[in-house]
Parts: C-alpha cells; sequence; structure tokens
C-alpha cells in the first residue's frame, strides 16, 4: 500500500491519522505541492484532481479522504480478524462529513506572505502550461488545472470570500463545542475517525497562530486539543513536524525553493 502525501496537506493529515490509529503499515511518498510535484504526469494519471492524498493499494486507487479512512477501516477489520476493530457509525460519517465540508484552502493562503504565494502560484501555472506541451492526452485536465488557479487568485482578492470561509469555520467549531460539552471525544468517550477529521482543522489553526481567536475562547475544544497532544498518533503525524522549532524546519524544507529562485530572479 503507498500513500502520496505531503506533511502540510491537511487532508494528508487526516488519512495518515487514520492509518496510525488502525496501525496499518503503508509506503509513504511525498509529494510537494508549493514545487508542482503534484502536476508531474505520473500522479496527474492516479489523480486528474493533483490533490493529496492519493492513497494506491495495488490497482485499486483512492483520492476521496473520507473514503480511503473507511477503506483503512475496512482493511484493520480484515487484518485483526473482526475482533475489537469497527467501522464508523452512522454518526460519526456525518460528522466526517460535516468537518470536511470547510476548506482551510482560503485560510491558509491568507496568511502566506503576498510576495511568496504570488511568485508560487505563476510557478505553478507555468508548470501546468508546461505540462499541457508535454502531455497533450491530459491538456484538458491540466487547463482545469489552470483554470482553478487563475479563479483562486480572483477569489483571494475578494474580502467577502474569507469572510464567508471564517464564518463557516466559526459555525463548525461552535457546534464542536456543543457536542464537547457531553462526550470527551466527538462521538462519545472513545476516539474515532470523526476525531481524525478534527485534529487537523485545530492544528491548522494553531499553525497559522489562531489559536487564541478559535480554540481558546471554546473551553471545551481547549481541554479536547490538550487531550489530542497526547495521542501517538499525533505526534507521529503532526507534532514531529508542527511543534515548537520543528515547524520552521518543515516551513523551510517546504518553501526554501522559493526564497532561492526569488533571489535568483533579482540578478
Amino acid at each position: 500500500m503507498q500513500l502520496y502525501h505531503h506533511p502540510y496537506s491537511l487532508n494528508s493529515q487526516r488519512v495518515r491519522l487514520a492509518l496510525e490509529e488502525k496501525g496499518i503499515d503503508y509506503t509513504s511518498f511525498h509529494v510537494n505541492p508549493i514545487t508542482g510535484k503534484n502536476m508531474d504526469a505520473t500522479f496527474f494519471r492516479m489523480n486528474p484532481s493533483a490533490k493529496l492524498p492519493v492513497f494506491q493499494n495495488g490497482g485499486h486507487i483512492i483520492f476521496n479522504t473520507i473514503e480511503i479512512i473507511q477503506y483503512v477501516e475496512r482493511i484493520a477489520v480484515v487484518s485483526s480478524g473482526g475482533d475489537n476493530i469497527t467501522c464508523s457509525s452512522r454518526e460519526v460519517i456525518e460528522w466526517m462529513q460535516k468537518i470536511k465540508e470547510w476548506n482551510p484552502k482560503f485560510l491558509t493562503l491568507a496568511h502566506i506572505p503576498d510576495k511568496y504565494r504570488d511568485y508560487v502560484s505563476k510557478f505553478i501555472r507555468r508548470v501546468i502550461i508546461a505540462r499541457m506541451a508535454e502531455f497533450p492526452d491530459l491538456a484538458s485536465a491540466y487547463h482545469n488545472k489552470l483554470k482553478e488557479a487563475y479563479e483562486t487568485e480572483e477569489k483571494l482578492k475578494n474580502p467577502d470570500v474569507l469572510e464567508r470561509d471564517k464564518e463557516r469555520l466559526t459555525r463548525l467549531l461552535d457546534e464542536v463545542e456543543t457536542q464537547l460539552n457531553e462526550t470527551a471525544y466527538l462521538v462519545g468517550e472513545e476516539f474515532t475517525m470523526a476525531d481524525v477529521m478534527l485534529i487537523p482543522v485545530l492544528s491548522r489553526l494553531v499553525l497559522l497562530n489562531l489559536e487564541e481567536e478559535y480554540i481558546s475562547t471554546r473551553p471545551n475544544i481547549s481541554e479536547y486539543w490538550i487531550l489530542v497532544l497526547q495521542r501517538p498518533s499525533y505526534e507521529k503525524v503532526i507534532g514531529k513536524h508542527f511543534n515548537g522549532w520543528r515547524k520552521y524546519k518543515t516551513l523551510i524544507k517546504t518553501w526554501c525553493f522559493v526564497r532561492v529562485r526569488t533571489v535568483l530572479r533579482r540578478f
């Protein structure tokens, strides 16, 4: 089994948390979207949306996050002989879908310095155009990605887009806060795949230095976050990349090429 992912990808984090919680071994392949590696033809043929993660088991390829997690659950059940492992309940799946409706893209991009974001956007567009010429059979799919890139840039110029995004996030967290008033985890007293979906959202807010605004103001979520930080799966998937000074190391490894190319273009 292979997983194509990147530490910064929120959906990649979700799938990796599920794999760690279920104890499933897999081969890890890092695909850095900042350098346009998700636009390489080999990856693009697996997933024309070019989004992460992609899970492959033999000839079976899945790139819908919730479907991957459910597939991982089924593998865990089969591997254990069905003992003490169950698949997600309807309530868990409903929470998973609800959480996935909030897209972190615009909030994240809005917190990246304009000069880096603009350079990466232009770089990715050049990569897509080059791939269109190189692989004419994929030109239509690449054109869709090019159109998406331009649309994202336009939306980022509209303050209403970010405002609506924040409102959706606030509603989601308020609902989570209410739920956690009754239970330790999102669906009951046991950790579930609903928590796997939620944890990267909270982690992203901490990474963007928005913890005070969105987490600390909600006491139940604050207690939940402390509980989550103690899980080995969190440390392996997220903590080792983003806790303390390590987030700067991950940031440099992901973005250093932007700084280098920006400097070189000045000469």
